[in-house]
C-alpha cells in the first residue's frame, strides 16, 4: 500500500584538481510503501519505480518477504473467487 513520498538530500565532497574541497548536494525522492504480506513500511527510490506502481492499486512485497509465493496465493484466491479449476483454459485477462 502505497503511504507517502519524502524528499531526502545528502551531502558530499568532492576535491579539485587543485585541491580544494567542493560540498555539493543531491537529492532523493523516496515512496514510502506498506508490505501487503507482513504489514511492515519500507523505502524505495521513486526514479527506480514504474510511477504508475506508485499506488494503493497495486500490491507491494517488502525485500524480507517473497514476492513469488504471495503472487501464487493471489492466484489462489481469484481462482476461488470465480470457480475455476488450475487447469482451465479460460483467459482471466477477458473476465
Amino acid at each position: 500500500m502505497f503511504i507517502k513520498t519524502k524528499k531526502v538530500t545528502r551531502e558530499y565532497t568532492r576535491s579539485s584538481k587543485l585541491e580544494k574541497s567542493h560540498i555539493y548536494t543531491r537529492t532523493k525522492t523516496l515512496v514510502v510503501l506498506e508490505c501487503d504480506v507482513c504489514h511492515n513500511e519500507f523505502e524505495r527510490e521513486q526514479g527506480k519505480m514504474n510511477p504508475k506502481r506508485a499506488s494503493s492499486e497495486y500490491y507491494h512485497v517488502c525485500p524480507n518477504c517473497n514476492p513469488k509465493q504471495f503472487a501464487q496465493k493471489r492466484g489462489v484466491e481469484r481462482r476461488k473467487l470465480w470457480n475455476l479449476s488450475a487447469d482451465s483454459d479460460i483467459d482471466i485477462t477477458k473476465i
